[in-house]
């Protein structure tokens, strides 16, 4: 979503202190070479009261992981199992990062800062604990364009180059280290419920579920916890997936341990937008099946949210949670027409379904782009010059003629832009290569003005 923060005051937290130790070891931050300042999200820091600190202030927190006052006094390094392309793993937990801090944000929520190439942790294995400075500007890309399209997703909060030269097998190496940090509500995941089920640690079970609904969805446990849990993130997880096509995107690796139980989506690997609306797009080279492809997102964000209720079971009898289950595929469609209609910026109402269908029909059919046909529809109305009279477009054109323009649909100057703004592959290369050959970083910074500016146009999708 487009959010516009507040002005917030600092307000730590520690609500993780409920589920130690089982939940986490603490550990320590690697200790690099240099901390060059690369990218602060002075947005998402105002959000919980952050955005007064200087950058060497910023460096000493963010890059050398001094403990902000009143938060946590060291990194936890969270313990997890999970389902990867459908293979239980008993093997992993965070391995090349950390829960760094908890806090408020500007409207109450427990939000946590957690990083990714902050040095090696118990869950290492045989990585290295680092993150490439090329992944984590992919990082600032995602997470700016999903939030700018209304996903619900965590926020790269910053990018300190660690001047540690790494070896990679998938890209030209040696290549530059980084340290980044994210504010995300929660980390706890689908696998950290999936350890304790595994260790047949009831009790742990227990608290989990009493933390998530506690602290993540501010509910007071009822007569069935597990049930009553299971149907948050039934209706959380069914809006990510229709959330992530509507934007167009692709996760790549939606394994059970990167499922967030509050339905937020992070952890951006081998991600891509597609330009078509085709589902068998894959992101990850190595999705050899196409399990995770764009078509197939909702269908995998289910299975992992029944391993889940598998979890749970142990709590309680399966009929609950079979009966929350089920209401899965109902739920993302009825999620999918409402975001569909505020991206296109329209009003839901009666014969959306149908709508929504002659549109995907059409884009299909004739090969339209995807942000090129939310571009040219906006506010239900086709934008002056396009060109949509072949014959695969009738249904829509008859279908979206009933439905009425959100109020100021189009009153933003971003409308009157010839070209969409998008963020596929290729020009997600070439800002890279600015960086790595010439250490210009104007293209990326201009492209996350580009991409908030779009934000801004199309306002809040949870409005």
């Amino acid at each position: 979503m487009d959010h516009i923060p507040q002005a917030a005051k600092f307000r730590p937290a520690r609500q993780i202190d409920a589920l130690m130790p089982d939940i986490a070891d603490p550990v320590s931050a690697a200790n690099f070479p240099q901390t060059i300042l690369r990218f602060r999200n002075d947005r998402a820091a105002a959000s919980v009261g952050l955005d007064g600190l200087s950058d060497e202030q910023w460096i000493a927190h963010f890059g050398r992981f001094a403990p902000l006052e009143g938060s946590l006094p060291r990194p936890l390094a969270l313990k997890y199992h999970g389902h990867q392309f459908r293979h239980y793993n008993p093997d992993i937990g965070d391995g090349r990062g950390f829960l760094f801090a908890q806090l408020r944000d500007d409207t109450g929520r427990l939000m946590d800062l957690g990083t990714k190439g902050s040095g090696q942790t118990p869950y290492s294995r045989f990585g290295d604990g680092r993150l490439t400075l090329k992944g984590g500007m992919r990082e600032i890309l995602a997470t700016e364009m999903l939030e700018a399209l209304g996903v619900p997703t965590s926020r790269t909060f910053s990018i300190i180059e660690t001047g540690e030269a790494l070896e990679r097998n998938d890209e030209p190496s040696p290549t530059r280290g980084a340290a980044m940090v994210r504010l995300s509500h929660s980390h706890i995941r689908i696998g950290s419920f999936q350890r304790a089920a595994f260790l047949e640690d009831r009790a742990l079970l227990e608290r989990l579920t009493d933390y998530a609904l506690t602290h993540l969805y501010d509910a007071e446990p009822g007569d069935n916890p597990p049930a009553q849990l299971l149907g948050r993130v039934v209706e959380r997880t069914a809006d990510l997936a229709a959330s992530y096509m509507v934007a167009g995107f692709v996760h790549g690796v939606l394994n059970s341990d990167n499922i967030n139980v509050t339905g937020e989506s992070f952890d951006y690997g081998p991600w891509r937008f597609t330009p078509l609306w085709d589902a068998g797009f894959t992101a990850a080279y190595f999705d050899h099946q196409g399990l995770y492809a764009f078509g197939r997102q909702a269908e995998a964000i289910h299975w992992d949210v029944a391993q889940l209720a598998v979890s749970l079971r142990a709590l309680v009898e399966a009929e609950p949670l079979i009966a929350q289950l089920e209401r899965f595929p109902a739920l993302y469609g009825e999620t999918m027409a409402r975001r569909f209609c505020w991206r296109l910026g329209v009003v839901p109402g009666d014969g959306v379904n149908a709508m929504v269908e002659a549109a995907v029909r059409g884009m299909v059919t004739t090969g339209t782009g995807i942000d090129r046909f939310f571009h040219d529809w906006r506010g239900g109305m086709m934008r002056e010059g396009a060109d949509y009279s072949d014959a695969a477009w009738g249904a829509f054109r008859e279908t979206v003629a009933g439905f009425a323009p959100v109020p100021g649909a189009r009153d933003h100057d971003y409308w009157t832009d010839e070209v969409p703004c998008s963020m596929y592959i290729d020009e997600v290369e070439a800002i890279w290569g600015a960086i790595a050959e010439m250490d210009d970083w104007g293209p990326l910074h201009a492209k996350v003005a580009a991409v908030r500016r779009m934000g801004a146009a199309y306002g809040d999708a949870t409005a």
